[in-house]
């Protein structure tokens, strides 16, 4: 609106400036010898709003404009298109915070000259509207790029899953900004180990421990687990409660201390019997041991796991679930109110799970009650491939609810 399309400036608000703009980096008007004694025409006249008059600088020979403004849009415009490339190519965090955030048109006309010189180029109204990877970065709200380097998710998987699982999920957090790393548990996924040679929790879990062991001791996490996962986020809280902001449950075994995840299980026995004929016991050390793992009747999992989910889905984890060790599932937890009791948990119920029925998940969450309880209707016990936009506003939201200070224990 604010836009001309002529060429003109009164007289009073004509700035004298010098006739040499080299050092700017704008075309002289003198004659040039490299130009055999041939014009050096200014550049194209852009002119904008006359209530910005310290954008615009006038050439004394032909009384024509150029626009800062439009050559710092245009700047803007590849600034946030290189920001975009270093967070596809895994280097954002890299990437100078201040080229696509700082905004210098608040700044001192001092500061604002500092800041041209340096190429720091500022926001502007074109390069919001192209700034695909800044909406992304900030579509919650009130999420801003600092708070973002400062949150870190750690997806665990279920039984018979892997990190394969959450890659809708991770995708959606990385775009959005946030540090993601999704877990092989030991014998799942990529990680090469025969699942009936799991008999513990720790060997179970040691991809995740040696993670959070290497982490830096001024970070923290966000544990998100699933299925067994629950356990599994359960048993490291306990480890390392200093390294751990908070912990998701999604329909997940959350369980007191004292409890095993097969304890927990049992309760649904003659609730689902569809689960139970779609499990098929292994046993590696002969049948008068116990099972050593758990397989599933893949002709089944589509109706007990993944019952609302694509199809495309159901085919990628009929090729990529693995079997479920039996040893862990037995060992009973023991966690404490200093430690796994100082990390606030939340739970996020899926509505329509035939695998941990929604009266189970309310089991847990009655006996070990969490901060906050989330659900998502229309899911089945995957809601990383049936509902993801769902969940991931589900993770966001829980990322940026303040710590308190008090939280009740176990």
């Amino acid at each position: 609106m604010g836009n001309s399309l002529a060429c003109f400036s009164k007289k009073n608000q004509t700035t004298k400036i010098r006739k040499k703009f080299n050092k700017n980096n704008i075309p002289s008007t003198r004659r040039s010898s490299s130009s055999n004694g041939r014009h050096i025409p200014p550049p194209p006249c852009i002119s904008r709003s006359t209530s910005r008059k310290s954008d615009r600088i006038i050439y004394p020979s032909s009384s024509r404009i150029i626009d800062h403004d439009y050559i710092r849009e245009q700047a803007q415009v590849a600034a946030t298109l290189l920001l975009q490339h270093h967070h596809q190519n895994g280097t954002f965090s890299q990437f100078e915070r201040s080229v696509s955030l700082r905004d210098p048109l608040n700044c001192s006309s001092r500061k604002q000259k500092r800041n041209y010189n340096n190429n720091i180029m500022p926001r502007s109204s074109s390069s919001r509207r192209a700034r695909s990877m800044s909406d992304s970065l900030l579509h919650q709200g009130t999420t801003n790029v600092e708070d973002l380097n400062h949150k870190h998710f750690v997806l665990v998987h279920g039984g018979g899953f892997g990190a394969w699982c959450w890659y809708k999920t991770t995708t959606l957090l990385k775009e959005s900004g946030y540090h993601v790393d999704a877990i092989d548990l030991t014998g799942s996924g990529a990680h090469f180990f025969d699942s009936n040679n799991i008999s513990t929790l720790s060997q179970y879990v040691k991809p995740l421990t040696d993670f959070l062991e290497k982490f830096d001791d001024d970070k923290k996490v966000i544990l998100v687990g699933h299925d067994i996962g629950g356990a599994c986020i359960s048993y490291v809280m306990e480890l390392y409660p200093s390294k751990v902001s908070a912990a998701i449950f999604v329909a997940a075994a959350m369980l007191k201390s004292g409890q095993s995840t097969l304890d927990m299980f049992s309760v649904q026995l003659g609730l689902n019997n569809l689960c139970q004929r779609a499990q098929i016991f292994r046993y590696a050390n002969g049948k008068d041991q116990p099972p050593t793992s758990i397989d599933y009747d893949k002709s089944l999992i589509k109706e007990v796991l993944f019952n609302q989910t694509p199809t495309k889905d159901v085919e990628l984890a009929s090729v990529s679930m693995r079997q479920v060790p039996f040893g862990p599932l037995t060992e009973k937890l023991s966690l404490s109110s200093s430690n796994y009791g100082s990390i606030p948990r939340f739970y996020v119920k899926t509505q329509d799970d035939f695998a941990i029925p929604a009266s189970l998940q309310e089991v847990m969450i009655d006996s070990n009650q969490p901060e906050q309880v989330f659900q998502i209707k229309g899911s089945d016990h995957s809601p990383f491939l049936s509902k993801p936009q769902a969940l991931h506003k589900i993770l966001v939201e829980i990322s940026n609810i303040p710590p308190k200070m008090n939280l009740k224990t176990i």
